[in-house]
């Protein structure tokens, strides 16, 4: 493998296109007040939850319709400006910055649920419709959508981020999920692909190609989705471990042997102590798995027993039960609140979140030794994964006034990110490429794989206004 320096992939080159006010004032004239370029408003929607820094776009519009993104594109097509979707803002790897400049696209007013078709087990949404949203509208069917990446992240950018999280193990990712969408491409037409079938082999599948493009080849604005029935009987458990192996070597096995489990969490101790002073929590300060079951009773009853079978005989212990829908929705907030619970536990720190995964058989490899060297840098960290699928998550939590602890910490992830890509893995198993990953794309997919997607980027976008300067370089 042919890895880039520690560093030499963390600061993308910023050659800012010039933004016309020719442009500035077509966007006014056509959309009033849902453009603005306000200070206030350009800085929010310039930064996303990664520790980069850029200039924020010169213009920010609110686009309501299909048509207002049609629109807006081919305004920015004119004068070969950059254009930059936005969903809610929650991407951890650079996505959303407008590194050469340009405009943003803010679709979280395209907020509707427009269909539901609960016969075939479908529901199409507009980009701006959130996660938790979409679950509240389509409860009363008895239907769900799983896939839970932990932020109440809009479906338009889990769509171009190929999102998954904590469900992921059994419902899959938004690769298996989305069966069609409404794209609006570079030029500013709007396209159709894929259809509510479950299956076809009409032609190539687009769908899959934007799925996973980080808004580099077009615009979502409409999206099919698959959907499930409510499980019948729904339990969820903790477990604590004496050591994070043990609780890595009981998850291994309970895939392997092919329980059905519907989610399955690692907390390092680390991360349940903060955890705790964030949550007001008092579980015990050890490795722990958050796992969850879904199925009949008796099928949750077998699934339950079985894990809790092989926990013990890695030394789990304190299995405890969180039947009640209050009980497993207290735990999976917890959970889904490490992240701010870390970053609070170091004031006025910046955490570099970065995430692996790896073929579940070599998960205890990648793992142990990541640990091994967090511990060893003296950085302070979280760690949490969706280790179901040998998915995991480390977050850095340095002082942004320090730049030897940046260094240190990049030094971590690069180590990290190696160690997976050594082992068959990926250097991103759910955050995406964006800005921070790009030098490692290469070396996983290989040159070769990358010119075919530049090849793919300047065919769709031959000006290069599409998110430029995220995933890959031109």
């Amino acid at each position: 493998m042919n890895a880039p320096t520690a560093l030499s992939h963390l600061t993308p080159e910023i050659a800012l296109r010039e933004v016309p006010d020719a442009l500035i004032e077509a966007l006014k004239a056509r959309f009033g007040d849902q453009c603005s370029t306000a200070m206030a408003v350009r800085a929010q929607h310039g930064r996303d939850e990664s520790s980069f820094e850029a200039p924020p776009p010169s213009a920010v519009v609110f686009a309501e319709s299909t048509q207002d993104v049609a629109d807006a594109v081919k305004l920015a097509s004119d004068y070969s400006v950059p254009v930059i979707p936005f969903g809610v803002g929650s991407s951890l790897e650079g996505h959303l910055l407008a590194v050469q400049g340009g405009i943003s696209i803010d679709v979280s007013r395209m907020n509707r649920v427009l269909s539901v078709n609960a016969d075939d087990l479908t529901v199409t949404v507009q980009p701006g419709v959130t996660r938790k949203q979409l679950n509240e509208d389509i409860k009363s069917t008895g239907l769900f959508f799983p896939i839970d990446p932990g932020a109440d992240a809009s479906i338009g950018g889990m769509s171009a981020t190929r999102a998954s999280g904590t469900n992921a193990v059994r419902y899959g990712t938004m690769r298996e999920n989305v069966l069609s969408l409404e794209v609006v491409t570079a030029s500013g037409e709007i396209i159709r692909t894929g259809t509510r079938a479950k299956k076809s082999s009409a032609g190539y599948d687009l769908t899959r190609l934007f799925v996973g493009s980080e808004g580099t080849l077009g615009v979502i604005t409409e999206i099919t989705l698959r959907i499930y029935p409510l499980p019948e009987a729904v339990s969820a458990a903790i477990c604590s471990f004496p050591s994070i192996e043990a609780a890595v070597r009981t998850t291994i096995e309970t895939i392997q042997l092919g329980v059905p489990i519907a989610r399955v969490e690692l907390i390092d101790v680390n991360t349940v102590r903060m955890v705790n002073a964030y949550s007001k929590l008092n579980l015990r300060e050890e490795p722990m798995l958050l796992m969850e079951f879904h199925g009949s009773p008796t099928g949750v009853k077998e699934q339950a027993e079985t894990v809790q079978e092989i926990a013990s005989g890695h030394g789990g212990n304190a299995f405890e039960w969180a039947s009640t829908p209050e009980e497993r929705t207290r735990l999976w907030t917890a959970r889904h609140n490490s992240y701010f619970a870390a970053v609070q536990s170091r004031p006025g720190c910046r955490a570099i979140s970065t995430d692996t995964c790896v073929p579940i058989s070599r998960l205890a490899d990648c793992l142990l030794e990541s640990v091994a060297e967090a511990d060893a840098s003296g950085i302070p960290y979280f760690l949490v994964g969706h280790v179901g699928d040998g998915n995991f998550h480390f977050g850095y939590l340095l002082d942004p006034n320090d730049p030897k602890e940046r260094e240190t910490a990049e030094k971590l992830n690069h180590a990290l990110v190696a160690r997976a890509l050594s082992l068959e893995g990926t250097c991103t198993g759910e955050h995406g490429v964006g800005l921070h990953k790009m030098g490692f794309l290469v070396d996983e997919a290989g040159a070769g794989a990358v010119d075919v997607m530049r090849t793919i980027k300047r065919a769709l976008d031959p000006k290069n206004i599409m998110n430029p300067g995220k995933i890959f370089s031109l």
